[in-house]
């Protein structure tokens, strides 16, 4: 079965607009990796002065999520992530969560 990697985000509300288009603008090589499938970003309930918003991921296996971050192409992509250009501020409020889950049942 496959793997899920997510990353969840406290987005500061002011800049929900400047954090999308981050991620609208950025040069993804996800598709140059073994076993990558699919991205989505969600965009999730509003919080005490935040919107959470979510990147989802399916990849083949662990093992091809795992390769996927010792890759040149995810320091690449890591490089300057979640900087706010004008001010250097983060869209972001602390640190992105993750969480990896096992798929062990799939209806399509």
């Amino acid at each position: 079965m496959s793997f899920i990697a997510m990353n969840r985000f406290k987005v500061r509300l002011d800049l929900q607009d400047e954090f999308v288009a981050i991620w609208q603008n950025r040069e993804s090589k996800l598709r140059e990796l073994k076993g990558f499938r699919e991205f989505r970003m969600l965009k999730g309930p509003e919080g005490d002065g935040y919107r959470l918003y979510s990147s989802h991921v399916v990849w083949d296996s662990r093992e091809d999520f795992e390769a996927w971050t010792t890759s040149e192409q995810f320091r690449a992509s890591h490089s300057s992530e979640g900087k706010r250009k004008s001010s250097g501020e983060s869209p972001i409020m602390g640190h992105p969560q993750f969480e990896g889950f096992e798929v062990i049942l799939h209806e399509s």
